[in-house]
């Protein structure tokens, strides 16, 4: 089997950890591994499959001889994702810089894999949110075509990253502990708290992250017509971003016609069984790569609508598993 000379940019972070455990599980075929990040990084230590990697500084030059590039995120995609494709590698980034270039595709592999045959050397993975919603709605929308989507998210603290989880853990004991809060991650206190504020607001009074999710899934479903509203809410919640999802389609799609397309969709667990309390929840997804579909229902408030819930490791599926499955797709087409 040919092996990739493979890079990663951000490696010392959350998400750079993430995508280097991915690696090791799917056992990506790796040439030479090249970690990479801020200068402050320089020299650390990291063990990758029983070896130790130094950690270098992420420079135009250091993006040389790679085949493949992941970037866990961040500012210097912008410069250094251009660079990696001018010297001849692909870069796959997890920031937004990229997402909305009309000449760079975004891609869910189990929704949209046809788009990376047109890639000019950058391929964006898409917002957390927005992927484990498309994963689950893209075989509903092949089968009955939606014609609207109203979106509300229940996003977890790690979202927004060590220092979102590090305040809900700091913050609950000193709710317990009759102690005075002061955020500093967010915009108001979170333990035992939602906040309906995630990113800056539009000129139209929704989010940045309410409006990713409507942009990103209409390139990636190629379909501008699709009306989508969403609502992005902070939770305290570690780890798995839940959402709860109202679909109105062309032709009328039951419930038991959906539950059926989903438990065979691609990257989906089917998890519905009401009458024994089943149904997804972050604690049973955190560190899984698949997205869980359930609460399947009819919605009795139009004709041919449905409800469904959501629920996926937004770390994993949402940034790190969505990332290497792009690489082995561009592997297994040949494309790289």
């Amino acid at each position: 089997m040919k092996k990739y000379n493979v890079g990663i940019v951000g490696a010392t972070g959350a998400v750079g950890g993430e995508l280097l455990k991915v690696l090791a599980e799917k056992n990506f075929p790796i040439q030479n591994l090249k970690l990479l990040a801020s200068e402050r990084s320089k020299g650390k230590i990291i063990n990758y499959q029983g070896t130790d990697y130094v950690v270098d500084v992420a420079t135009p030059e250091a993006m040389d001889g790679l085949d493949i590039v992941l970037f866990a995120g961040g500012a210097i995609s912008k410069t250094l994702a251009p660079e990696a494709a001018k010297r001849g590698a692909i870069a796959i980034d997890n920031s937004s810089t990229f997402r909305y270039d009309p000449e760079v595709p975004l891609v869910v592999p189990e929704v949209n894999p046809e788009d990376v045959h047109w890639h000019k050397g950058i391929i964006a993975n898409p917002n957390c949110s927005t992927i484990q919603m498309v994963v689950a709605l893209k075989p509903l929308h092949d089968a009955a075509k939606i014609k609207r989507i109203v979106v509300s998210t229940y996003q977890a603290v790690s979202g927004a990253g060590k220092e979102g989880m590090e305040e809900l853990a700091t913050q609950t004991k000193q709710v317990i502990n009759g102690e005075a809060i002061e955020p500093k991650t967010f915009a108001h206190q979170i333990a035992f708290n939602v906040i309906p504020h995630i990113d800056v607001f539009k000129e139209n009074d929704y989010t940045k992250e309410e409006m990713k999710m409507a942009w990103e899934t209409q390139k990636m479903f190629h379909d501008d017509d699709i009306k989508i509203s969403a609502t992005a809410v902070r939770v305290p919640v570690y780890r798995s971003h839940s959402e709860a999802i109202n679909i109105e389609t062309e032709r009328t799609l039951t419930p038991e016609e959906a539950k059926a397309i989903l438990a065979k969709a691609p990257g989906v667990i089917l998890v519905d069984d009401i009458a024994n309390n089943q149904y997804p929840m972050p604690v049973e997804s955190s560190d899984t790569d698949e997205v869980y579909v359930g609460r399947i229902r009819k919605d009795i408030s139009c004709d041919n609508g449905l409800v469904l819930w959501v629920v996926a490791d937004q770390i994993r599926k949402g940034a790190a598993t969505n990332a290497v499955q792009i690489a082995e797709l561009l592997v297994k087409e040949g494309l790289v």
